[in-house]
C-alpha cells in the first residue's frame, strides 16, 4: 500500500510526457500570493509558449462578481522543487479580458521602465535582502518564544546557533536549497536580530528578473511553511517594543556606478533619491511607519540620511565602495512587505530617468 508521501513524490516521467505547471500571481492585497496548477502536454522552457489562463478575480479581491474573469499572462519559468521532474513554476501577471493590466499588476509598469533604452544601457543590478518572521500557527506568536511571554533581550540571536537562539532553521535551509533547485539566484541566508526572524538574499539579478525571483522565492517559502505548519509573516514590525522590525533592504548599482568614477555617479543618484524621498516612502510598503522610527537600525521615515557604513541611514554606502571609488549602495527604507516590482523599477526610474 502506497503512503501519501509515496504518491506526492511520484516521478511522472516514468509514465507520461505530461507535466504540471503551477501558475503563480500576486493577489488582491498586493502581498498575498495565489496559485493554481494545470497539465501541459509536454515540457515547456519558454514562457511565450505557455497558454494564458484565467481565474475568478472576485474571490481574490481583484474583480467584481458580475465581471470576475482575470487573465494570467505567463512571464517567467522556474523548476518546481515540490513536484520536481519536468514540472514548473510559472510567475504570471494579471490583465482584464480586454488586455489592460489590473490595478495590482505592478509588473506591467515595471517592465516599461526596465525596457527603456536608458535603463537597459545601464544594466541595473539588484540584491534584495528579504527579512521575514516565522509565527506559531495557532497563536500568531514568533516561533521559539514562550506562549504569552518574551525571550531574552536581543543580542545573541543575529547569526546565532543553538536550540535557544535559532528557531526554524530547518525551514530556512529547506527554502535555501529549494530556491537553488528552482533556478532562483538566491545568494545567502542568515538569522536576524529578533528571535524567530530570518533573512534570505536574492541577487545580484538584472532588471525585472530580481523582482520575479523574489516573488517566486516568497512563494516557495510560504509553501514550505505550509508544510511545516508555521505561519509566514512579512509584517514590517510584527512585535511592538524593543524588537527589530523586518525590512527588504535593496542593494543597487548601474554600469556607470560599477565603472571607474562610479562613486560620483552614486552620490548624484542618492541626491535624486533624497529629492523624491516622500514618493519612495509612500511606495515602500504598508505599515512601514511602525518600523522606520530612527531606532533598531533604521532612519526616521520623515528624515533622509545617507552615510558610509551607517546602518541607521536611509541609504548606506559600503566602505568597499568608498575605498574603490565605485560599486553599489543600499536603500534601507523598503519594508519586508514591499512589492519588488514597484521598488526596483522606482529606484531605476528616479536614478536614471527622472530629471529634477
Amino acid at each position: 500500500m502506497s503512503s501519501l508521501s509515496d504518491l506526492v513524490n511520484l516521478n511522472l516521467s516514468d509514465s507520461t510526457e505530461k507535466v504540471i505547471a503551477e501558475y503563480i500571481w500576486v493577489g488582491g492585497s498586493g502581498i498575498d500570493i495565489r496559485s493554481k496548477a494545470r497539465t501541459l502536454s509536454g515540457p515547456v522552457e519558454d514562457p511565450s509558449n505557455l497558454p494564458k489562463w484565467n481565474y475568478d478575480g472576485s474571490s481574490t479581491g481583484q474583480a467584481p462578481g458580475q465581471d470576475s474573469e482575470v487573465i494570467l499572462y505567463p512571464q517567467t519559468i522556474f523548476r518546481d522543487p515540490f513536484r520536481r521532474g519536468n514540472n514548473i513554476l510559472v510567475m504570471c501577471d494579471a490583465y482584464t479580458p480586454a488586455g489592460e493590466p489590473i490595478p495590482t499588476n505592478k509588473r506591467h509598469n515595471a517592465a516599461k521602465i526596465f525596457s527603456h533604452p536608458d535603463v537597459v544601457a545601464e544594466e541595473t543590478w539588484y540584491g534584495i535582502e528579504q527579512e521575514y518572521t516565522l509565527l506559531q500557527k495557532d497563536v500568531q506568536w514568533p516561533v521559539g518564544w514562550p506562549l504569552g511571554g518574551f525571550p531574552g533581550a536581543q543580542g545573541p540571536y543575529y547569526c546565532g546557533i543553538g536550540a535557544n537562539k535559532a528557531f526554524g532553521r530547518d525551514i530556512v535551509d529547506s527554502h535555501y536549497k529549494a530556491c537553488l533547485y528552482a533556478g532562483i539566484n538566491i545568494s545567502g541566508i542568515n538569522g536576524e536580530v529578533m528571535p524567530g526572524q530570518w533573512e534570505f538574499q536574492v541577487g545580484p539579478s538584472v532588471g525585472i528578473s530580481a523582482a520575479d525571483e523574489l516573488w517566486v522565492a516568497r512563494y516557495i517559502l510560504e509553501r514550505i511553511t505550509e508544510i511545516a505548519g508555521v505561519v509566514l509573516s512579512f509584517d514590517p514590525k510584527p512585535i511592538q517594543g524593543d524588537w527589530n522590525g523586518a525590512g527588504a533592504h535593496t542593494n543597487y548599482s548601474t554600469k556607470s556606478m560599477r565603472n571607474d568614477g562610479g562613486y560620483e555617479v552614486i552620490k548624484k543618484a542618492i541626491s535624486k533619491l533624497e529629492k523624491r524621498h516622500k514618493e519612495h516612502i509612500a511606495a515602500y510598503g504598508e505599515g512601514n511607519e511602525r518600523r522606520l522610527t530612527g531606532k533598531h537600525e533604521t532612519a526616521d521615515m520623515n528624515t533622509f540620511i545617507w552615510g558610509v557604513a551607517n546602518r541607521g541611514a536611509s541609504i548606506r554606502v559600503g566602505r568597499d565602495t568608498e575605498k574603490k571609488g565605485k560599486g553599489y549602495f543600499e536603500d534601507r527604507r523598503p519594508a519586508s512587505n514591499m512589492d519588488p516590482y514597484v521598488v526596483t523599477s522606482m529606484i531605476a526610474e528616479t536614478t536614471i530617468l527622472w530629471k529634477p
